[in-house]
C-alpha cells in the first residue's frame, strides 16, 4: 500500500467542494493525503476548470478507470443517490455530512459498501476542531446533572437540506460523542413562516436518565454561534475553552483520514465505533422529525 494512489474526483463546488479541491491538490506534506491524486470534478454548472482542476461529466468519473475514489460535496438532498452510484461503480466514498435524510437509506448505503469492501466516510469536522477536542477533555469523565446545547444559524433552504434534525447532525454528533447514546423524550418546532423564522427544541435522556437539551435556532440575520450550558455534579461549564486554532485545517484532517482509512491504517475499532454513532445520530434524527412532524394533539 506504500505506494499506492488512489485517483480521486470531487462532486459538487460548493465551499465545501472549493475546499475539497483545494486540499487535494496541495495535500499535506508525508500526510496520508498525498496517496490521493485529483483527476477532476463534476458540477452541474459549466466550469471548465478549477484552480488547474479539470471538469468532467458525471458519467466519465463513473465509468473512469483511474478514479477510485468520490468526495461528494453536493447539496444534502442529493447525497444519497450520488453516494449510491459511486458505490455501484465500484469508487470509495467520502461525503460532507449528512450521508442521507433518512436512517433506511443510511444503513443500506452502509451495507452496499461493506458488501462491495468499499470505505464510505462521512466528513464530520466538527469533531475535529480544537474548542470541541478541548471541551471533550473537560467533559471527560464528569457525571452530568444536565445540559443544553443551543444553535443560531442564518435560514436554510430546506429542500435542499432536508429537515433541521438532519441539517443540524452536527450538533446531535456532539451530544453523542460527549455524552453516549441518547434517547429522544420529546421534540416539537415553531415556524414562522413570514418572519423564516425555525425553532427546533429536542429533550433527550441520557443512559443515567439524566436531561439533555438541543435547541436549533434559524433566523434571518442570526449570528452562527453555539451556547452551550453543561452541569456536572461539580459545576457548570457555560463558555467553550479558548483554545489556538489548528494550524491544519478541518477538511485536510478530514481528508488525511479518508485517506488512512484507504489505506487500512485505521483500526477496526475505531471504524465500528465511528459506524455506529453515525447511524446511530440518523436514526435519532429520524425519530425528532417524526415527533416534530406528528399533529397536535388536542387535549380536552
Amino acid at each position: 500500500q506504500i505506494n499506492k494512489m488512489f485517483g480521486t474526483v470531487v462532486v459538487g463546488v460548493g465551499i465545501a467542494g472549493l475546499a475539497r479541491i483545494r486540499d487535494l491538490m496541495n495535500p499535506m506534506p508525508s500526510s496520508p493525503s498525498e496517496h490521493l491524486k485529483l483527476f477532476g470534478f463534476v458540477s452541474r454548472r459549466s466550469f471548465g476548470n478549477v484552480n488547474e482542476a479539470k471538469q468532467i461529466s458525471l458519467e466519465d468519473a463513473l465509468r473512469s478507470k483511474e478514479i477510485h475514489a468520490a468526495f461528494i460535496s453536493t447539496e444534502n438532498r442529493s447525497h444519497e443517490e450520488t453516494i449510491r452510484m459511486f458505490l455501484e461503480a465500484g469508487k470509495h466514498v467520502l461525503v460532507e455530512y449528512p450521508m442521507a435524510l433518512s436512517a433506511k437509506a443510511a444503513h443500506e448505503l452502509w451495507e452496499m459498501a461493506e458488501q462491495r469492501d468499499k470505505v464510505l466516510h462521512v466528513e464530520h469536522i466538527e469533531l475535529l476542531t480544537e474548542e470541541y477536542k478541548q471541551l471533550k477533555k473537560e467533559v471527560a469523565g464528569k457525571d452530568l446533572v444536565k445540559g443544553t446545547l443551543h444553535f443560531t444559524g442564518s435560514v436554510l433552504d430546506e429542500n435542499k437540506t432536508g429537515f433541521p434534525a438532519f441539517s443540524g447532525i452536527a450538533r446531535l454528533t456532539w451530544l453523542i460523542d460527549l455524552f453516549g447514546d441518547l434517547t429522544v423524550t420529546s421534540a416539537t418546532r415553531e415556524k414562522q413562516k413570514d418572519k423564516n423564522y425555525s425553532r427546533m427544541t429536542v429533550h433527550f435522556q441520557t443512559a443515567n436518565k439524566k436531561p439533555l437539551t438541543w435547541i436549533e435556532e434559524r433566523g434571518p440575520g442570526m449570528r452562527r454561534e453555539k451556547k452551550i450550558n453543561f452541569c456536572f455534579t461539580t459545576g457548570c461549564l457555560e463558555n467553550f475553552p479558548q483554545v489556538p486554532r489548528s494550524a491544519v485545517g478541518l477538511f485536510m484532517q478530514d481528508q488525511n483520514l479518508f485517506a488512512k482509512k484507504l489505506l487500512g491504517q485505521v483500526s477496526k475499532e475505531e471504524l465500528a465505533a465511528e459506524k455506529w454513532r453515525i447511524l446511530r445520530c440518523l436514526e435519532l434524527a429520524e425519530v425528532i422529525q417524526q415527533h416534530c412532524e406528528q399533529p397536535e394533539k388536542i387535549c380536552s
